[in-house]
């Protein structure tokens, strides 16, 4: 794709227009026939998924067939060939992926290993090369332009988010990447932002949120100084947060755009209205009851397990063939009041993070938006603290919360008012608080763990 128009809507003219239509719903089932024949040929794993169904990759005619015919496959499958294979990595990547691939492996990184074994993330040669189409069109609409300086926050050691953006926006014409990496910490990512004069970033909400309290104390100034005129976030919740996209376009004097969970970003509409999946021609994507399994309808507003199947299986890694990494999606059809195209997702939360106090499911994510909702009184920071495993609450449910220097003690027990009566109005949960002075929790520079498990 060349750079063209520098006014044009889209990075992809042909195809970003014709997203979430009839016309290229045509085009994703030729190409997962297509894609599903690959598969079978080549993929131990899929192989005996087909065969254990009891089909064949030309059995499959309609999309309605393959949700009946192959079951959903995720981190359980995952963990039963890691115990087949052990810690033999090139083994488990062969068996997922295919050995005919292996010669076409160019870089290997690894998400970050937080609830275990760190899951391999390789990248092909073809993957990079789809990977670097759908970047293009997200940066595009997020406002990259030639000429801009990209600050790379992610993590850089082996994390999927992190090095393999230096390949995805290699060929985005005019741009320059200062790949700083989270490993920097926050001094050093700081004066190298200013040093370089680097007006993107991408990182964690969580690293952006803790750069606005080290600013002023590292460099004297306001971290809007910086100049930082958008910013790329993803790997947690955060920038798809109402309360939290606020803070950080406030004190930034940046637009917050939010992106993963798939193949797509939020747009730059001032009210969040999730992220538009950009790429209906490389990925096919569904949501799926996460009890049974079953197919819930594409509707406006359902709400279901995200699971995700390449249409270019030779790039492919885990959305490879309705493949789930756990996340609940929230999906909305109707147009969005931005204008642009797509349909949209909001991640709702973890299907495995979901807590469950006195039956009512609430997830992290939702606490943190409530908890966010106060920013004058608290810094943001909390943790959930679990004595049993979960998904099952003994209530109350018990957080940590931090207050800011604005409050006093004194007043500690008339804001535990407010702060219970909306998350029992808004998650139908009365949770137990124990307050706790500004900067007592660790900052995270990566990922931020929320559950505090006290039972390990």
């Amino acid at each position: 794709m060349e750079l063209g128009d520098l006014n044009r809507e889209y990075w992809n003219m042909d195809i970003e227009t014709k997203l979430n239509t009839p016309e290229i719903k045509e085009l994703q089932l030729e190409k997962l026939k297509t894609a599903l024949k690959w598969q079978y040929e080549h993929t131990p794993f899929n192989r005996k998924r087909f065969d254990k169904a009891g089909v064949k990759p030309e059995d499959i005619q309609s999309f309605e067939d393959y949700a009946q015919a192959i079951p959903v496959a995720g981190q359980a499958d995952l963990r039963e060939i890691i115990q087949e294979v052990g810690l033999d990595m090139d083994a488990l990547m062969r068996e997922l992926f295919g050995p005919s691939r292996m010669d076409d492996l160019y870089l290997i990184t690894t998400t970050s290993g937080t609830t275990g074994i760190p899951t391999p993330y390789p990248n092909f040669h073809a993957g990079i090369r789809e990977m670097k189409e759908l970047f293009h069109r997200v940066a595009w609409r997020m406002g990259m332009r030639p000429g801009d300086r990209v600050g790379l926050c992610f993590g850089l050691s082996m994390h999927a988010a992190g090095t393999p953006q230096i390949l995805w926006f290699q060929d985005f014409p005019g741009i320059t990447i200062v790949p700083i990496g989270a490993e920097a910490g926050t001094e050093k990512i700081l004066q190298f932002l200013k040093l370089f004069k680097a007006n993107i970033f991408t990182g964690t909400p969580s690293l952006a949120l803790h750069l606005i309290e080290k600013c002023p104390e590292v460099l004297g100034h306001p971290v809007k100084d910086l100049g930082i005129k958008l910013m790329m976030l993803g790997a947690e919740p955060g920038a798809g947060i109402p309360e939290v996209r606020q803070k950080l376009e406030s004190e930034y004097g940046a637009k917050v755009f939010d992106g993963g969970g798939g193949y797509g970003c939020s747009c730059d509409y001032p009210i969040y209205q999730g992220m538009h999946w950009l790429a209906d021609d490389l990925c096919y994507y569904e949501l799926l009851d996460p009890k049974t399994g079953a197919s819930v309808p594409m509707e406006n507003g359902a709400t279901g397990l995200m699971a995700a199947t390449s249409l270019n299986p030779e790039g492919a890694v885990w959305f490879d063939m309705r493949f789930t990494l756990n996340d609940i999606h929230q999906v909305f059809t109707d147009p969005c009041p931005c204008g642009k195209t797509g349909f949209r997702y909001k991640i709702v939360g973890r299907a495995d993070d979901m807590l469950k106090v006195k039956g009512v499911p609430v997830y992290p994510a939702s606490i943190e938006g409530v908890i966010h909702s106060f920013p004058k009184e608290l810094t943001g920071a909390f943790r959930i603290v679990l004595d049993e495993p979960p998904p099952r609450v003994v209530p109350p449910l018990k957080l940590k919360i931090e207050y800011t220097e604005n409050v006093r003690e004194e007043e500690l027990p008339y804001l535990e008012e407010k702060v219970r009566a909306k998350m029992k109005s808004l998650l139908k949960v009365n949770p137990a608080i124990m307050w706790l002075q500004p900067n007592t929790l660790e900052r995270a520079v990566k990922k931020t763990q929320v559950l505090e498990k006290t039972y390990e």
